[in-house]
């Protein structure tokens, strides 16, 4: 997969375009700016968002070239993120350092998704916020319909409402649910998805 996203984040466009996740945009507009963590980041356009809000940005990602995008647009912007390139199974931060994590678009297969997302949990502090949007198992559908949506084709990749709640006992939310949106995020998700957000508080 690494080879997958260095290839795409190679190309002079931004992916998934250069404007926040519009419901990432939307939660941590709620929130006290304080220490955020983002996984998956890609090319930066969710850090770099918050990083104008005044966040202090840690991002990573397995992609050289997603690094290489996204310090180019925090450069742009001017603002400042730290941006590792790293796996999630090796991510070098204390225990409880993060006031909020931003899971968006970050599909794990189904034999280490618990592993993984637990592993974030461990990072956020008590009291702390999560965001995740990502496609639901009936995105597939959608996909069939129109490729262009984007997102896994394997219903191992993809997530339900009940199956992230299992994954993240430890979470008050605000809102858990899978709806029908529609995506413009560059040339990789247009069009009617299918996907599921969370917004809650560590316990």
């Amino acid at each position: 997969m690494k080879t997958f996203w260095d290839e795409r984040y190679q190309q002079e466009d931004y992916a998934y375009g250069t404007e926040p996740n519009q419901f990432f945009k939307e939660c941590i507009s709620q929130l006290p700016a304080g220490k955020l963590l983002l996984p998956a980041e890609g090319e930066g356009r969710n850090a770099v968002y918050a990083a104008q809000k005044d966040w202090s940005v840690t991002a990573f990602d397995q992609s050289k070239s997603g690094k290489t995008k996204a310090i180019l647009l925090a450069d742009q912007k001017g603002v400042d993120i730290i941006y590792d390139v790293l796996d999630i199974a090796n991510m070098p931060y204390p225990s409880e350092k993060f006031d909020a994590a931003a899971l968006i678009y970050v599909h794990f297969p189904d034999y280490v998704r618990q592993e993984y997302h637990r592993k974030i949990v461990d990072k956020i502090k008590p009291g702390g916020s999560l965001i995740l949007e990502a496609f639901s198992k009936n995105n597939l559908v959608y996909r069939q319909a129109n490729p262009s949506v984007g997102g896994p084709d394997q219903l191992s990749l993809l997530f339900d409402v009940a199956e992230i709640k299992t994954d993240f006992p430890d979470f008050l939310w605000n809102i858990a649910e899978e709806t029908e949106i529609l995506l413009d995020e560059g040339i990789f998700h247009k069009g009617k998805a299918s996907v599921v957000r969370f917004f809650g508080t560590k316990k």
